[in-house]
C-alpha cells in the first residue's frame, strides 16, 4: 500500500462528480478532510442559517463515506496549519482538492499551494463548482464580460464545442490507510445554533447528497418543462430549489447539465432547443456571478459603477428593522422576509421585489441588505450574493437601470394573483378579498373589519408610501448622475 493522498473537501460536499477524489482514489489510499476555518473568509463568516446547512451536510458526507468503509476526518483552524499536520501524521504524498473563487479563498489558496509545491509531493486542483472557469471566457478584447446575453452565448458556444462530458460516478469503495489520523467530533465545530430556531428550515430542507438529487428527480419530473412560464410563480413550487445544494456542492453543474439533456432527449427535444430553456439560462447566471467576482473581486462590498460610491444613501434603523421583520405594510415584502426567516430560503421574484424596496422605497444601501441575506439564507452565496443585490441597485454589471423600480403592489397583484403566497405567509390579512390583499390600506373600512383587520395594530400601515418614496429615489439618482457629467 502506497503513501495515502489527502482530499480536502469544501464546498464539494458529495462523492459523485467530484474529480479532486476520483484523482485520489486512482492513486490508492484517500484520506478525506474538511477543515473548519471561518475566519478564513475574511468578513464573510458563515451566516446562522448556513451553518446549519453545513453541519446537516457534513453528517450526510459522513454517512456515505462510512458506508464506503471511509471517514471524514474533521480539524478546526488555520487550513494551511491543519494541512501540515495532517501531512506529518499521515505520512501523505499528495493533495487534491476542488477549487473556489472567492478573493479571500483564492488568495489563501495559493498560498497552501506554493507551501506544498516541491517534487516529491504531488498537488493537484480541479474545477468541480463551475461548468467553466471564471477566467476561461473573455469578450472580443481579450477582458472579462460585464454584459450576461453576449457572456452566455460564449458559454454555450465552449460547451457545445467542447461537449458537456458525463458527471463522475461515485467511487463504490475508498481505499482506507493504514492508519486513520484524529479527528474531531462535528458536533464540535459548534455549527448548530444554541438556540433551536430553525425548526421551519429543518422542515422544508434535506441537507446532502441524497436531498440534492430528490429535489433534481421532483424538478425534472414535474417542472422543467414548464419552467419559463411557473419561475416568477412564488404561490406555486415552479423552481428547482437546487440553490443550497450547488452552494455546498451536494451536486454539480455539470450533474444538472447532463439531467437535463437526459430528460429532453427523452421528450424527443432537441438540444437546439433545450440549451435555450430559462432553466439553463439560470445556471448561466450562477456561471456569471462566479466570473465577475473573480475577476472584479472590491465588488463584495463596493459597486462595481463607481459612481455609486457617492450614492445619498439613507440612515434608517426603523426601516430596516421594519424590512427585517416583515412588517414593511407591504403585503408581497412581508411575505419573503418571513418566507425566509421561517425556511431559510426566498423565492427568486421575491428577492427582486424586496431588495427594490430595501434601496429604492427605504433607499438603505444595497450591501445592508446583502448581509441580511447572507445571514437567513440557506443558499448564501458571495457571488451571487452580490450580484443579485447590486443588479437590483443598478450598480453592477448589466444591472436593471436605478429607475426601473419595483411596485410592491402591481407585483404582488402580478406574481401571486390568487394572493395564496401572501396568504401563506402573512395569515393576518388573510381573510382580505383578492382585490384588496396586496393594498390593505384602500380597503374600505367595512371590508377591514369583516377581515379582522385593524391596520396599525393587528398589521401595519405602510412604513413608506411608495409612490412619493420613488420620487425620492429618482431625485437622489439624478444627483449622482448630475455629479457625473460635471
Amino acid at each position: 500500500m502506497g503513501s495515502p493522498t489527502l482530499v480536502w473537501f469544501r464546498q464539494d460536499l458529495r462523492l459523485a462528480d467530484h474529480p479532486a477524489l476520483r484523482a485520489a482514489c486512482e492513486r490508492g489510499a484517500v484520506i478525506p478532510v474538511f477543515i473548519w476555518s471561518p475566519e478564513e473568509d475574511g468578513e464573510w463568516l458563515l451566516g446562522g442559517a448556513s451553518k446549519w446547512w453545513l453541519h446537516q451536510s457534513l453528517k450526510s458526507l459522513t454517512q456515505e463515506l462510512e458506508r464506503l468503509e471511509s471517514k471524514l476526518v474533521i480539524r478546526r483552524g488555520n487550513a494551511l496549519d491543519q494541512l501540515r499536520a495532517l501531512v506529518h501524521e499521515t505520512k501523505a504524498t499528495a493533495l487534491f482538492w476542488n477549487r473556489r473563487y472567492e478573493p479571500t479563498i483564492l488568495e489563501r489558496d495559493k498560498k497552501i499551494e506554493e507551501h506544498f509545491g516541491c517534487d516529491d509531493f504531488a498537488i493537484e486542483t480541479f474545477n468541480s463548482h463551475l461548468l467553466l472557469e471564471p477566467w476561461a471566457i473573455q469578450n472580443k478584447s481579450g477582458k472579462p464580460f460585464q454584459v450576461f446575453t453576449p457572456y452566455w452565448k460564449t458559454c454555450l458556444a465552449a460547451i457545445e464545442a467542447a461537449g458537456p462530458g458525463k458527471p463522475i460516478v461515485a467511487p463504490k469503495k475508498i481505499e482506507a490507510p493504514i492508519k486513520w489520523p484524529k479527528s474531531l467530533g462535528l458536533d464540535e465545530l459548534e455549527l448548530q445554533p444554541k438556540i433551536d430556531w430553525v425548526k421551519g428550515i429543518r422542515e422544508n430542507w434535506q441537507p446532502g447528497e441524497q436531498g440534492a438529487q430528490g429535489n433534481l428527480k421532483r424538478f425534472l419530473s414535474e417542472t422543467v418543462f414548464n419552467y419559463a412560464e411557473t419561475r416568477n410563480r412564488p404561490d406555486v413550487v415552479g423552481t428547482s430549489r437546487l440553490s443550497p445544494h450547488l452552494h455546498f456542492g451536494e451536486i454539480s453543474p455539470r450533474q444538472i447539465l447532463h439531467a437535463v439533456k437526459m430528460a429532453a432527449e427523452k421528450k424527443f427535444i432537441s438540444p437546439a432547443v433545450w440549451r435555450q430553456w430559462q432553466f439553463l439560462t439560470e445556471l448561466g447566471w450562477r456561471e456569471f456571478a462566479h466570473h465577475l467576482l473573480f475577476h472584479f473581486p472590491h465588488t463584495a462590498n463596493e459597486p462595481l459603477r463607481p459612481e455609486f460610491k457617492k450614492f445619498p444613501w439613507h440612515d434608517n434603523p426603523e426601516g430596516l428593522k421594519a424590512w427585517q421583520l416583515g412588517r414593511t405594510g407591504y403585503p408581497i415584502v412581508d411575505a419573503g422576509m418571513r418566507e425566509l426567516w421561517h425556511t431559510g430560503w426566498m423565492h427568486n421574484r421575491v428577492r427582486m421585489i424586496v431588495a427594490s424596496f430595501l434601496v429604492k422605497d427605504l433607499l438603505l444601501p444595497w450591501h445592508t441588505g446583502a448581509k441580511w441575506f447572507w445571514d437567513t439564507l440557506v443558499d448564501a452565496d458571495l457571488a451571487n450574493n452580490t450580484l443579485g443585490w447590486q443588479w437590483t441597485a443598478g450598480c453592477g454589471a448589466d444591472a436593471a437601470p436605478f429607475f426601473r423600480i419595483f411596485n410592491p403592489v402591481t407585483q404582488g397583484e402580478k406574481f401571486d394573483p390568487k394572493g395564496d403566497y401572501v396568504r401563506r405567509w402573512v395569515p393576518e390579512i388573510a381573510r382580505l378579498p383578492d382585490k384588496w390583499l396586496h393594498q390593505p390600506w384602500n380597503a374600505p373600512r367595512e371590508i377591514l373589519s369583516a377581515s379582522r383587520i385593524d391596520l396599525g395594530k393587528t398589521y401595519p400601515e405602510p412604513i413608506v408610501q411608495h409612490s412619493i418614496a420613488r420620487d425620492v429615489a429618482l431625485e437622489a439618482f439624478q444627483k449622482i448622475k448630475s455629479q457625473e457629467t460635471m
